[in-house]
């Protein structure tokens, strides 16, 4: 059975066929065959939708004004890095994985050539937005094994790795589609995928109450 999320208009991540659902912990999460998921952020029982969004006013709608869907491509001997802005989810893993790479501040801020394009592929796996991908002499690493997932950041969005479908929402250039984060704030100007807008979400924001 194939594992999809739809996302439901101005509503929930109508999740089906999904087995695991992992916490911030990585620790197991009641999973059903049909699931919806919050993506407004005000649920009560989040991760789990209980309708607020029929009351607090979310819009599933793009506001755009955050950075454009565009591929910017680095190369160096034996790797080229892609990277798309427009779905940074701004976890941080390359740039404390490896700042001799990643320089946060500084144009252009990747720099190919500095570390071996083995460590910096295992830089960019860590990516949970898929806004990092690469090649090793012109080979896509292999997806990670293992079974589908969806895992609920603390305090971020949901991280989805393995083969789930997302319907019916536009694509960023040279994103993987085994790899990706939707947003749960409902804040994000990329709606469905986060933007990490949640960084500058005030701790009073209904998205910071709840058990996840």
């Amino acid at each position: 059975m194939a594992i999809t999320i739809e996302c439901r208009p101005n509503g929930p991540y109508l999740v089906k066929g999904l087995e695991r659902l992992d916490g911030p912990a990585g620790e197991p999460l009641k999973a059903e065959p049909v699931m919806a998921l919050c993506r407004c952020g005000g649920s009560s029982n989040k991760p789990y939708c209980d309708a607020t969004h029929k009351k607090n006013g979310f819009s599933g709608a793009r506001v755009g004004g955050g950075p454009s869907d565009k591929l910017d491509v680095y190369r160096a001997p034996g790797i080229t890095l892609n990277d798309n802005r427009s779905i940074c989810a701004h976890a941080g893993h390359c740039t404390d994985g490896l700042a001799s790479v990643f320089k946060y501040g500084s144009a252009p801020w990747i720099d190919p050539t500095g570390a071996t394009p083995q460590a910096i592929a295992a830089v960019v796996a860590r990516c949970p937005s898929g806004a990092l991908s690469c090649s090793v002499d012109g080979e896509s690493p292999r997806a990670e094994a293992g079974p589908a997932r969806i895992q609920v950041g603390k305090g971020g969005p949901y991280e989805i790795r393995g083969a789930v479908e997302l319907l019916d929402a536009p694509w960023a250039q040279g994103a993987p589609r085994d790899r990706y984060t939707l947003c749960r704030c409902g804040h994000s100007k990329n709606k469905p995928f986060c933007d990490g807008t949640h960084w500058d979400l005030p701790k009073t924001d209904p998205f910071f109450s709840g058990p996840v």
